[in-house]
């Protein structure tokens, strides 16, 4: 079954609207989504746990280094399991989008970060502004433009942007056992005046592993597994907070509904379809036909300004 058909049999329609998630109402967005789940007990222990998961983030103020040591420690015990070595086959990381709400607030007028996701990888081609990150087959035309500044409208020279998405069928390259390099990934190089632009391929939710122990704990929730589409984007420019985050396509069905809950308001974005032919030619697409542009300014935040921000969420009790 596709990607497509699986997502079309899934019914969003009683599920909560997520698409907005902050410090302070994650914690209850999530007791909503799970409250569908039909057994009383199983409902009631993960409410309990959930709850005291994100408790324990706040009151302790887990820094993502401190989260990931934690997570180290147990993937690694998993590996080592054996029927003659008991230690836990797999773990879900269920507060992870929390710890990295707390660990990289950004002022107000700078644009939010969201989760990394397990799919980057450091072997993308470098790319200057203009160029393309898929092949020719991966999927429809989508060209991706914009600004990046600072919070005070100034653009800014030098931003490497790293970007990687999922092909037309909802796989990222390194979900490929033939991989032979990057596919749907790149390294782009902005303009120096901080403006940039690339061509890819529209992206496609996709669901999460369903077949081990995390898959089916979301499915005994009465729970979907899906992702909406999203493209990602890391941005780092000297003098400036790296920015991790992702644009999510406003029109996917599961936008509300993430299984992850990475999803931001300010990060939902439409995309213009642009029926001229012509135009896929002059942004450098090899054939002349209708396409999607998805336009966005990025403002990143100074050092400065990020540590003000999570001083203000660290004193807010974490719930800001």
């Amino acid at each position: 079954m596709s990607q497509a058909d699986a997502a079309a049999q899934v019914d969003t329609s009683k599920l909560p609207n997520v698409t907005d998630v902050t410090a302070a109402n994650i914690t209850e967005y999530v007791h909503q989504v799970n409250a569908s789940c039909p057994d009383d007990r199983t409902r009631f222990i993960f409410k309990s746990m959930v709850q005291h998961l994100h408790d324990f983030v706040r009151e302790t103020s887990l820094t993502s280094e401190e989260w990931m040591t934690a997570v180290k420690f147990l993937t690694d015990t998993g590996k080592i399991s054996t029927d003659l070595r008991s230690g836990g086959p797999e773990f879900l990381h269920r507060a992870s989008t929390l710890v990295d709400i707390l660990n990289n607030a950004k002022p107000p007028n700078a644009t939010e970060a969201t989760v990394l996701g397990p799919f980057f990888t450091d072997d993308a081609h470098d790319i200057e502004s203009g160029g393309g990150i898929a092949s020719e087959d991966k999927g429809d035309y989508m060209y991706v433009y914009g600004k990046v500044t600072d919070t005070k409208g100034n653009g800014i020279p030098g931003v490497v942007i790293e970007t990687w998405e999922t092909d037309g069928n909802g796989l990222y390259d390194n979900q490929d056992p033939n991989r032979d390099g990057p596919e749907c990934r790149g390294r782009i190089h902005a303009k120096p005046d901080g403006t940039y632009s690339y061509r890819a391929v529209v992206p496609v939710g996709y669901s999460i592993p369903g077949d081990g122990p995390v898959g089916r704990m979301v499915q005994v929730l009465n729970r979907h597994t899906f992702r909406p589409a999203h493209i990602h984007m890391m941005l780092k420019a000297k003098g400036y907070e790296t920015l991790t985050t992702a644009l999510y396509l406003k029109t996917d069905k599961f936008l509300g509904s993430d299984v992850v809950f990475g999803v931001k308001s300010s990060l939902a974005v439409d995309l213009e379809y642009v029926k001229d032919p012509k135009a896929a030619l002059s942004r450098g697409f090899p054939q002349a036909r209708p396409h999607h542009a998805l336009h966005y300014d990025f403002v990143l935040a100074t050092p400065e300004e990020g540590a003000n921000a999570r001083e203000k969420l660290t004193l807010a009790g974490g719930k800001a």
